[in-house]
């Protein structure tokens, strides 16, 4: 299973900086990092939310599931 976390193109249509959008959202820079370097073994929903209410879209927005043989290929 492969949950890609696309931040970094929600972060570009709003353009936002990470550490404006770390401070939007109440967590650090470093876990937004995390985040969008696919290192996050989980996300809170309230966490969830927050991203949400900040850059003003769905969750389908900043994650996305491709199936293993395509997460091996990129």
């Amino acid at each position: 299973m492969a949950i890609i976390v696309d931040l970094d193109v929600q972060l570009a249509k709003h353009k936002l900086s990470v550490g404006e959008f770390a401070a939007a959202v109440g967590i650090t820079p470093a876990n937004i990092a995390v985040l969008k370097n696919g290192r996050a073994k989980a996300v809170r929903f309230t966490t969830l939310d927050a991203i949400c209410r900040t850059l003003q879209c769905q969750p389908g927005d900043v994650l996305r599931w491709v199936p293993d043989d395509e997460a091996d290929d990129g």
